[in-house]
C-alpha cells in the first residue's frame, strides 16, 4: 500500500477541504481516496463508515467535528487531505487545517450555493493567503445548477473564479464533464464506482456551450502574463501546456480560483479533480518557507521547506485515544525527521523522542521511517508537547507561528452528576483543553461554580459527551451565576458594639465608623482616626478585618461590597474582656448598621459586545440589543458588513451566540470584553435579590 512510500517535498500537496456544513466535504475526501486507490472501501457518511468521520460524537450528530487527515497517491504525488468541520462551533479545527495547508478546496453545494460557512472559510483562507479551488459538488442532486452556483460565487466571493470543467447534464441527468484544458468530453460509465469514463470529442449539441466557457478561460489565463496575452491576441488561442502553466502560476499568486464539478456518490469528476490538484496545487517548496524565531529570543529565523534545512515542525492538533494516549499531529516545516529521533520542544525547552513516527489515514496510522519537509505526520505519547508547540532540531531551538485560535465567548456552569464526577473535573477538563484549545474551563471561587467556555452550545455539548465517553465523567449544565457587586452611594456613620457575658471572662468591643463612597474601581480604603487610645492600637486592625468580612457578604443580596472608605474614629474597650475577636465582630456589626443607611445599590458587570454582520441584519441586531438593555456605542460599515459595538449587561447575554445565529442565519459573529460595573436599574433589583436568595437557599 502507498502508506509506507517515501515522498520528497516536491511530491507532496497539502490540501484543506473547506465549506459549509452539509456541502459534502467528508464525502469528497472519501471519494478522492477511494478513486485514487488509497482505500479499498468507499465510506458513507449516513451509514457512519466515512473515512474521516469516525468518532462516536460525529456519528451521533452526523457532522464532522474535527480536523481529520487522510492521504492519497495520484501519479506518484502524495495528496494530504485535511477534512474540516463545516459547523462554526468547531472553527478552531478549520483554522488549524488552514494553518498547515498549502492550498484549499472549497466545497459548494450544487443545490444550496454559497452559504454562511462558505463565506467564512473563504475569508479565513484569503486572510492566510492560501491558494484556493472551488468544486460545485453533488451536481447529480435534484435542482442542482452549475451556472447558478458559479454566478453566486462570482458575485458573493470573488470575480477571480473561472471554470476549468463544466458538467454534461445536471441532476439525475449528470453523466459527464467537458474539460476546458484538453477540450475533450468525459462520458462516465454507468455502474462503475471510481468515475471511469470514455474520453470522446465534444458532442455537437454542446459545442456552442463549450466555446463560450473555453473563451472565458483562455481570456482569463492570457491576462496573467503579458507575453501570453500578446500570443493570444495574435493567434487567438494558447496551448494546453501554456494554459496549465498559467493556471498553476495564477493559482499560486491568488489571481485565479479554478472551479470544478463532481459527485461523490458516483465518483464522477474525482479523477479530473485529482489530476488538477497534482498539476495546479503548489508543493510545500513552491509555497516557500516560514519565519520562526529563536527560542527565548526575538531573533527571526528563516526556515525553508527543504531537506537541507534543520528540522522544525508545528503541532496543529492533539487528540486523546483510549488505550493509546495522546496523539500529536504535526506538519514538518523544514528538514527531515526520522523515526525514533530525539527533538527539542522549542516552546518549553524539553526533549521528546518521536517513536512510532506515522502518517494518518482517518483513524488509522501507518508507520514510516522518515518524513520530508512539508509532509504531515503523527506520533503518540509525547511527554509534554501540546497543540501549537514547535518540535525542532536539538541544535537549533526555534518557535514557529502559532495557530490563532478564536476566543471562546459562550459560557455555561457545569457540576458533576455524582460526587466522584465532581472530584475528577479538575483533572479531566485540562485534557479536553489540550485536545481543543477553543474550550476552556476553570473553577470560579467567587461564584462557586466550574465555568466552561466554548464557541457555541453544540461545541460545549460535544465536549461534555467526549468527557463522559473518554473519561467516564458526567456533568449537569447550568446557567452561570453573575458576579454582581454592591456599593454605597451616600456617606453615613454609626456604632458597632459586641458585648457578651456568660460567666468568667466576657467579650467586649465597641467602635464608631464612618462609611464614604469612592469612585468606581478605587476599591476599599480603611482610615484609622482613633485618638487618645479609646481603642487600643492593637485592636484597630481587627475592626478593619471585621468591616472587610462583612463587606464580602454584602448589604442587599449577599454580593461583595466594593469602592468605599471606612473610617474608624471612636469607640471604647474593656481592660479584661476586649479582644481581637470582639473588635472584629464589632467592626462587622458596625458595617451592617451603617451600610444600610448609605443608600446601597447593586452593580452588574457590563460587557462591550462587538458584532460583525452583513448590512441586511443591522436593524434586527439593534432591536435585539435594545431588548437586552444594551446601549449602542456606534456602527462602522465596511464592504457590505457592519460592525456594531454596544454595552450590554452580562446577565442579558446568556445564549446570545445562539440568538445571533438565529437572527442572521449564522452570518454574523461577535466578541466580548469586560467594560465596567454599573448600577442595576431599580426595576431589575427585586429580581436580582430574589434570585440571590434562591441560590443561597440552594447551597
Amino acid at each position: 500500500m502507498a502508506a509506507a512510500k517515501e515522498y520528497t517535498t516536491d511530491k507532496i500537496r497539502n490540501v484543506a477541504v473547506l465549506g459549509h456544513g452539509g456541502a459534502g466535504k467528508t464525502s469528497l475526501v472519501d471519494a478522492l481516496c477511494y478513486t485514487a486507490g488509497s482505500t479499498q472501501r468507499k465510506g458513507n457518511v449516513n451509514e457512519g463508515t466515512a473515512l474521516t468521520m469516525y468518532t462516536p460524537e460525529e456519528a451521533s450528530h452526523e457532522i464532522s467535528l474535527q480536523c481529520t487527515p487522510a492521504f492519497c497517491d495520484y501519479s506518484g504525488i502524495k495528496i494530504n487531505l485535511l477534512d474540516t468541520p463545516g459547523f462554526m462551533d468547531f472553527v478552531g479545527e478549520t483554522l488549524a487545517a488552514i494553518r498547515v495547508a498549502d492550498s484549499a478546496v472549497i466545497v459548494v453545494s450544487a443545490t444550496s450555493g454559497v452559504e454562511v460557512g462558505t463565506e467564512t472559510v473563504w475569508e479565513y483562507a484569503e486572510n492566510r493567503g492560501v491558494p484556493r479551488f472551488f468544486i460545485v459538488y453533488m451536481i447529480d442532486k435534484e435542482h442542482a445548477s452549475f451556472e447558478r452556483v458559479y454566478q453566486d460565487i462570482k458575485s458573493r466571493l470573488t470575480e477571480k473564479v473561472v471554470p476549468v470543467e463544466i458538467p454534461i447534464g445536471e441532476g439525475a441527468d449528470f453523466h459527464g464533464i467537458i474539460n476546458l484544458f484538453s477540450q475533450r468530453a468525459h462520458l462516465y460509465k454507468a455502474g462503475t464506482d471510481k468515475g471511469e469514463y470514455d474520453e470522446v470529442d465534444i458532442p455537437e449539441e454542446l459545442q456552442a456551450k463549450f466555446d463560450e466557457w473555453e473563451t472565458e478561460l483562455q481570456e482569463t489565463l492570457a491576462t496573467t502574463d503579458e507575453a501570453l496575452l500578446d500570443k493570444y491576441l495574435e493567434e487567438g488561442s494558447i496551448s494546453r501546456e501554456e494554459a496549465i502553466e498559467a493556471m498553476h502560476n495564477g493559482v499560486a499568486s491568488g489571481d485565479i480560483v479554478p472551479l470544478f464539478c463532481g459527485s461523490s456518490e458516483t465518483s464522477y469528476g474525482m479523477q479530473a479533480l485529482l489530476k488538477k490538484l497534482v498539476e495546479l496545487c503548489p508543493s510545500p517548496a513552491e509555497r516557500g518557507g516560514e519565519t520562526g524565531r529563536r527560542a527565548g529570543m526575538d531573533e527571526e529565523i528563516q526556515l525553508s521547506a527543504s531537506d537541507d534545512e534543520t528540522f522544525s515542525a508545528l503541532i496543529y492538533k492533539t487528540a486523546a485515544e483510549p488505550h493509546i494516549g495522546e496523539l500529536s499531529y504535526f506538519r514538518v516545516v523544514s528538514g527531515v525527521v526520522r523515526n525514533g529521533q530525539e527533538v527539542k520542544n522549542g516552546e518549553r525547552g524539553t526533549t521528546e523522542k518521536l517513536n512510532h513516527l506515522s502518517i494518518a489515514m482517518g483513524k488509522d496510522r501507518f508507520e514510516v521511517d522518515k518524513l520530508h519537509a512539508g509532509d504531515l505526520g503523527v506520533v503518540a505519547k509525547l511527554k509534554g508537547a501540546h497543540t501549537n508547540d514547535t518540535l525542532c532540531d536539538m541544535s537549533r531551538p526555534v518557535v514557529l507561528e502559532k495557530i490563532a485560535f478564536p476566543k471562546p465567548e459562550i459560557a455555561v456552569a457545569i457540576r458533576g452528576e455524582e460526587r466522584g464526577d465532581e472530584d475528577k473535573l479538575g483533572e479531566v477538563l485540562p485534557k479536553l483543553h489540550e485536545e481543543d484549545p477553543t474550550f476552556l474551563a476553570e473553577f470560579d471561587a467567587e461564584l462557586h461554580q466550574t465555568i466552561a467556555r466554548g464557541l457555541g452550545e453544540l461545541h460545549l455539548a460535544v465536549q461534555m459527551e467526549r468527557m463522559k465517553r473518554k473519561y467516564g465523567v458526567a456533568v449537569h449544565i447550568e446557567q452561570p451565576k453573575i458576579a454582581y457587586r454592591e456599593t454605597i452611594t451616600k456617606e453615613a456613620e454609626g456604632q458597632g458594639r459586641h458585648k457578651k457575658q456568660s460567666g468568667g471572662r466576657g467579650q467586649f468591643g465597641d467602635c464608631w465608623i464612618r462609611l464614604k463612597p469612592r469612585a468606581a474601581g478605587e476599591g476599599y480604603e480603611f482610615v484609622n482616626s482613633i485618638k487618645g487610645g479609646v481603642i487600643p492600637t492593637k485592636f484597630v486592625p481587627s475592626v478593619d478585618k471585621g468591616i472587610q468580612e462583612a463587606a464580602d457578604r454584602g448589604v442587599l443580596a449577599g454580593f461583595r461590597c466594593v469602592d468605599f472608605a471606612a473610617q474608624c474614629y471612636d469607640g471604647s474597650y474593656h481592660a479584661v474582656d476586649s479582644s481581637d475577636i470582639a473588635f472584629k465582630l464589632a467592626g462587622s456589626s458596625a458595617f451592617k448598621t451603617v451600610a444600610a443607611k448609605c443608600r446601597p445599590v447593586i452593580l452588574e458587570p457590563i460587557i462591550e459586545v462587538t458584532v460583525t454582520t452583513p448590512d441586511d441584519y443591522v436593524g434586527d441586531i439593534m432591536s435585539d440589543m435594545n431588548q437586552r438593555r444594551g446601549k449602542v456605542l456606534g456602527m462602522e460599515p465596511a464592504a457590505g458588513r457592519t460592525t456594531v459595538k454596544a454595552l450590554v449587561p452580562e446577565s442579558e447575554l446568556y445564549k446570545y451566540s445562539t440568538s445571533l445565529r438565529a437572527i442572521t442565519q449564522g452570518r454574523a459573529h461577535h466578541s466580548r470584553e469586560f467594560s465596567r460595573y454599573e448600577a442595576v436599574p431599580e426595576i431589575e433589583v427585586p429580581k436580582v435579590i430574589a434570585a440571590a436568595k434562591e441560590a443561597a437557599a440552594g447551597l
